[in-house]
């Protein structure tokens, strides 16, 4: 895990606890060796179970405090979204649990 995120855990913590997220995880290339804590974005899956009428803004809440926080751009993606197969394998096998109630790697049984 890069030192972009230890260095904020506590507050991801409190970002997770204030949206309701279940699970957060990082994956993509803050997980690889070519990550440039200076300019690279943030991918981050994302489990929000609530209702329709509470999720866009727990969703969007969430996301603009994330870049706020980690002041670049974050990709948030909730994985029951993403259609392209080859992506959804990508994230589920190589992701990085960051906070949340749930253990295991992130499924397709969200």
């Amino acid at each position: 895990m890069t030192d972009v995120i230890e260095a904020r855990r506590t507050a991801l913590e409190d970002l997770s606890q204030r949206y309701g997220v279940a699970r957060l995880a990082l994956f993509g290339s803050a997980l690889r060796d070519h990550f440039d804590p200076d300019t690279t974005d943030l991918d981050l899956v994302v489990e929000l179970p609530m209702s329709p009428s509470e999720h866009a803004g727990a969703y969007f809440g969430l996301l603009e405090d994330l870049e706020n926080l980690f002041a670049r751009r974050v990709d948030l993606v909730e994985i029951g979204a993403v259609r392209n197969p080859c992506l959804r394998w990508e994230i589920e096998e190589h992701q990085e649990t960051l906070s949340g109630v749930l253990s295991g790697p992130l499924t397709q049984n969200w």
